[in-house]
């Protein structure tokens, strides 16, 4: 599983003119699904983002995780994270995984991390054609890959 984390003010994602979640301050996760991920890459990737030191302490250090902070989340999922640009000029997505697979696993990873943060959550919806709005802090943005562990 890939993650690209963005630290936000605020974040909303809208699917057909309709807003189907919004957040004020947290964490927006773009989240990309493999063919090889499973319950263990579930578990790494959410017990990692919502420990993430990723917000400023009083000091101005970034020294505080979205538990911390008592922030929020908005998890969307996006394919495109697997998308190879090594050849050519079209992306290849062989390693994104398929919706039948991904579809699990992006509802076990989005229920996981309610569980484990029991933080407020809100998602896109999967498959969906979505608008997503990002007012980034800082910016931070962090790429985490439950394959690139050690």
């Amino acid at each position: 599983m890939r993650a690209v984390l963005q630290r936000v003010l605020s974040s909303s994602v809208e699917v057909d003119n309709k807003i189907t979640g919004s957040i004020s301050k947290g964490i927006n996760v773009l989240l990309g699904i493999s063919e090889n991920d499973d319950e263990n890459d579930i578990k790494w990737l959410a017990e990692k983002i919502v420990n993430l030191r990723m917000f400023e302490d009083d000091e101005g250090k970034i020294n505080k995780s979205v538990l911390d902070i008592s922030g929020e989340l908005l998890i969307i999922s996006q394919f495109t994270l697997y998308g190879d640009c090594r050849k050519g000029r079209r992306p290849s997505f062989t390693e994104s995984a398929s919706a039948e697979t991904a579809r699990p696993l992006y509802n076990k990873f989005v229920s996981y991390i309610k569980e484990y943060s029991k933080l407020k959550t809100e998602e896109g919806i999967f498959q969906a054609e979505m608008k997503v709005n990002i007012v980034n802090d800082g910016p931070v943005t962090f790429l985490l890959d439950s394959k690139k562990i050690f």
